[in-house]
């Protein structure tokens, strides 16, 4: 007989991934299937380990993906299975979220189940916009209303003529579809008809849309602005501190919409910096990079490894998988040798430091050219033995330039830079579909991998037609020769200088 899973009933939060608490993410990370909504944020779906699977339950207004009795079916046929079932809602489970419907049904079947709260929409919405739900000087009291009760009820439980009156502060979900009858009942009730009003739409995400109007005049308000679902509209005094507490709403980024182009384990660093800046970010992964099997030729580089005078990095993605192999090798970083070392750019540089090695030398200008020129302006290399850690697309520039210094340069491809098949990725079909402000490029590989796919990244005509933003001279040079225009490129040719580079270009 096969002993029980267990479910877990998790609260996603409101959106943003940093609002996901420690013990969801853990279970996300480890669960045999995952059930989730439409309000939880798609992304966590990545958290999962390989082999999970995953279930989509979602629903939308006006449209039921799976009934609910059918979700509670799905839990205890998973559970009876044997498996760690994390049930994903979006906020809290409590909360308007049926949580404790899912509860009571596994509870009733005899099922081990546990409760994992999340940050509930008005929580979200509130702090995002700047909203105290209490303060000292206005608001000592909180209350929660749903303006979607379940539609098999003859009469609706919520008097919002009753509720007016209730609490300082409410806060209303799912009530975007019954805001002018909520609105009038509530005014009916006895609420001033003056009484400030917050509305605010996929609160914490980078579309966040949010307004501030009064009780007898929001319906129209949401109206104009064409605020819909899902929205948590707040009824009191604490809408009034938007206007001076909104910070979220105010980041110089936000608003905008910027594709990221580099492969996706690189992608996280530029993605962070600018989601920080309030932008939507959108992961369109043109190239994938993999380890370079190994060969007679790594062999003989790790045997030779103390020969070297020099060791020169061109990416960090080198960085990362040349200490792989040395590291599978050697369980000394003294057997490293004391050769000097050398870095194309300050990111580079920055991963060898990761390992703790000291860089001897880095341009000014993160080029090859520059990394030759300047390496034999400060160093005669004549006869010295160079060792050049590069992927199988670095140009020969560098390469040719030390040669010119009677270098003895031997190159030692430690990945492989691959063209992305986007024509199934969601992520592609979503920049046809919307386009975007900004798109970066930070290599001229992901250049070569916009241009091999612009077939499969043709926009409709209603998108957005974004602008061109390079890293550094070498990538726009890749651009210019595709046809792209580069309608801006970083001064400092690394990721803050990318990210200074798009806010300058927007203004």
């Amino acid at each position: 007989m096969i002993e029980p899973g267990k479910v877990y009933l998790v609260g996603a939060g409101p959106g943003d991934l940093g609002l996901v608490t420690v013990k969801a993410k853990a279970l996300i990370e480890t669960c045999d299937v995952l059930v989730y909504d439409y309000l939880a944020n798609p992304a966590l779906t990545a958290w999962t380990k390989r082999g999970c699977e995953l279930i989509y339950v979602g629903k939308q207004p006006n449209h039921h993906a799976i009934p609910q009795e059918e979700i509670e079916n799905i839990l205890v046929e998973k559970a009876h299975a044997g498996k760690s079932v994390v049930r994903l809602k979006g906020g809290d489970p409590f909360i308007f979220g049926r949580g404790g419907e899912e509860a009571e049904r596994l509870a009733k079947d005899g099922l081990p189940f546990e409760l994992v709260p999340g940050v509930t929409a008005a929580l979200g919405s509130a702090a995002y916009t700047g909203l105290p739900l209490t303060h000292r000087d206005y608001s000592s009291s909180v209350c929660f209303l749903t303006g979607h009760e379940n539609p098999e009820k003859h009469t609706p439980r919520i008097d919002f003529k009753k509720a007016a009156t209730a609490a300082d502060t409410l806060c209303i979900y799912m009530g975007m579809g019954q805001l002018p009858r909520i609105a009038a009942e509530l005014i009916e009730g006895g609420r001033d008809k003056a009484t400030p009003v917050a509305v605010v739409q996929w609160a914490t995400l980078p579309r966040q849309r949010s307004l501030v109007s009064t009780l007898n005049e929001v319906a129209q308000a949401v109206e104009t602005a064409g605020l819909g679902a899902p929205a948590v509209v707040i009824v009191g005094e604490a809408a009034t501190r938007a206007e001076t507490l909104g910070w979220f709403e105010s980041r110089q980024l936000f608003g905008k919409r910027i594709v990221v182009t580099r492969n996706r384990e690189r992608a996280g660093e530029l993605t962070a910096k600018l989601t920080a800046l309030g932008a939507e970010v959108l992961e369109l992964p043109l190239i994938k990079v993999d380890e370079a099997p190994d060969g007679d030729e790594t062999d003989g580089v790790f045997r030779e490894l103390h020969a070297y005078q020099w060791v020169i990095f061109t990416s960090a993605n080198g960085v990362r998988y040349f200490f792989d192999k040395f590291n599978r090798r050697f369980k000394d970083l003294r057997d490293f040798g004391g050769m000097r070392i050398a870095c194309v750019g300050k990111s580079t540089a920055a991963a060898v430091e990761a390992q703790r090695l000291m860089v001897d030398f880095v341009p000014e200008k993160a080029t090859a050219e520059e990394l030759a020129e300047g390496l034999l302006r400060s160093e005669s290399l004549e006869h010295q033995n160079v060792l050049v850690v590069s992927g199988n697309r670095n140009r020969d520039a560098l390469v040719k330039g030390l040669e010119t210094g009677l270098a003895i340069v031997d190159v030692l491809p430690v990945y492989r830079t691959e063209l992305s098949d986007l024509r199934e990725d969601p992520a592609a079909a979503d920049f046809r579909e919307h386009g975007a402000d900004v798109l970066t490029f930070t290599s001229a590989s992901a250049v070569e991998g916009f241009a091999a796919q612009a077939r499969n990244l043709q926009m409709a005509e209603s998108a957005t037609r974004p602008k061109a933003v390079s890293i550094g001279p070498q990538t726009s040079a890749a651009m210019k020769a595709k046809g792209i225009p580069v309608d801006a490129e970083a001064a400092t040719h690394n990721l803050d200088g990318l990210v200074e580079a798009i806010i300058k270009l927007l203004g």
